[in-house]
């Protein structure tokens, strides 16, 4: 799970642990030049950049925790998780304590799967709508 820092398990060559922003490289370009880590995110953050809406890749929540969010868009104070690895029961744990920590802290979360990554122009514009953000 993107933003969550845990390293349960995974090595480098060396030994040393591996986060989850190490081990899957940003290497998709968006439109807008963001480098991100799945062809998803890639067309969440070009619908967001078509829909003008300005928005930030991984920004780190303002928390003690050392948490990124997969989005931020800072009109309407949202963020974003795309959900990718719904089969994995590590993703699935990391997943359950990050949606935790959005609500211990009252953040904005919207939470998109692949069914709505598919369906980005009738699902998106009314969850940022709840927010106040106006999509174009």
């Amino acid at each position: 799970m993107k933003g969550m820092e845990s390293t349960q398990g995974t090595k480098d060559q060396k030994g040393e642990d591996v986060g989850f922003r190490d081990k899957f490289e940003a290497k998709h370009r968006t439109t807008d030049g963001h480098f991100v880590r799945s062809k998803a995110e890639m067309i969440i953050d070009n619908w967001l950049y078509m829909a003008e809406i300005v928005h930030a890749y991984e920004r780190k929540l303002p928390i003690e925790e050392d948490v990124y969010s997969d989005f931020y868009i800072p009109t309407g104070k949202v963020y974003i998780e795309y959900w990718g690895y719904e089969n994995d029961p590590k993703y699935q744990l990391r997943k359950q304590k990050k949606i935790e920590l959005y609500k211990k802290y009252g953040f904005n979360l919207i939470e998109l799967q692949d069914k709505e990554v598919q369906n980005l122009d009738d699902i998106l514009p009314k969850l940022l709508l709840k927010y106040g953000v106006q999509a174009y």
